[in-house]
């Protein structure tokens, strides 16, 4: 489309020189057409003088059009500069300062609707940050409550049945392989014995995950990072895996911190159940205006546009929470690549000092 609308405005400008070049000479030969075709005619420097008007013309058409597609190449950049960032929720960007800029590039009028909208999207994060530090009460007991104690019904029947169970059955392969081992050394059940416990090893790893996922669901009276800082504490215990992390001590509504503490703890369960992963990086920034929380593994990684993906659900999950704050949530995944999710959550004054 900009190669179509950069030929029709050459064609328009080549149109409109010639025209005017032949206005004016007209004008110059007062109805004399011999004398002006002669005048054309007219050999200089080795080419007819038609030839000089022509090429002329095309050379000014070029620059007519080259200036023309040249603005508004630079009119798209600037709003797609401008509405990318909104897209993204980046209504703080260092973009949205440059107001003069934008008028200049925009015009008046579609600058100020797009900083218009952009205090519209920052009042509506405003709201929706102190509509979910509002609890929701159903039957003289909160949401969240709710959710707390069923959380902590299914982590004990999974850890006093299944995980029983898991460890009971692998109890029993290690004395069969003793038995095996003694008797008959070389015996072929050995290789089918080792991939049963292999089987087992990563039932416990997937239910250490799952438990770790339903058991601490609220900070209980931690700062924010020092939730996270026990949570990884509590998984290099339990996992083999390299853990690093920075964090800031960030000061956000007891609401958004607790979202925050839950999407890591999401984010986490992925990595166990599904990465694979050997190392994991946790990073909590606090960038003035909004709050940064960034997870990054090297694990088996995925495709984002796949639908159905391993994993999907629970990030839809850290998706709707993120939202939920008024923030955004970004996955960078590649197979065999590894994954890193990004969430940033809005960091108004009102929210956080509630």
């Amino acid at each position: 489309m900009n190669w179509i609308r950069l030929a029709w405005q050459f064609f328009i400008a080549l149109i409109s020189i010639l025209l005017l070049e032949l206005f004016l000479m007209l004008a110059v030969a007062s109805g004399h057409l011999d004398k002006m075709w002669a005048l054309l005619q007219q050999t200089t420097f080795g080419a007819p003088l038609l030839t000089y008007v022509i090429a002329g013309a095309l050379l000014i058409a070029v620059l007519v059009a080259a200036t023309s597609y040249g603005l508004a190449r630079y009119q798209h950049n600037q709003l797609t500069k401008r509405l990318s960032q909104l897209t993204a929720g980046q209504l703080e960007a260092p973009v949205f300062a440059r107001q003069g800029e934008a008028e200049t590039a925009l015009g008046g009028d579609v600058a100020k609707m797009l900083e218009a909208l952009r205090q519209k999207m920052i009042r509506l994060q405003r709201e929706v940050a102190r509509y979910s530090a509002s609890p929701v009460v159903i039957a003289g007991e909160t949401k969240e409550e709710i959710l707390t104690q069923e959380r902590h019904r299914l982590a004990r029947e999974l850890h006093d049945s299944v995980s029983q169970q898991l460890f009971a059955a692998m109890m029993m392969l290690s004395a069969l392989r003793s038995v095996v081992n003694q008797n008959t050394p070389e015996a072929p059940e050995l290789k089918q014995i080792t991939t049963i416990e292999g089987v087992i090893n990563e039932a416990q790893a997937e239910m250490r995950a799952l438990l770790l996922h339903l058991r601490p669901t609220t900070l209980e009276g931690k700062s924010l990072k020092q939730g996270i800082i026990a949570l990884l504490q509590e998984l290099q215990t339990k996992i083999r895996i390299q853990i690093k992390w920075e964090l800031a001590d960030v000061h956000l509504s007891a609401a958004s911190e607790d979202n925050l503490f839950r999407i890591v703890q999401e984010l986490l369960s992925n990595t166990l159940r599904h990465a694979k992963a050997k190392t994991l990086e946790v990073y909590l920034k606090d960038l003035d205006t909004s709050v940064v929380l960034r997870v990054v593994d090297d694990g088996v990684g995925f495709d984002p546009a796949t639908e159905n993906t391993t994993g999907s659900y629970g990030l839809s999950n850290i998706k709707e929470r993120a939202e939920s704050l008024g923030g955004t949530a970004k996955v960078i995944s590649f197979p065999d690549q590894g994954t890193s999710v990004e969430v940033r959550v809005p960091l108004s004054k009102e929210v956080s000092n509630d």
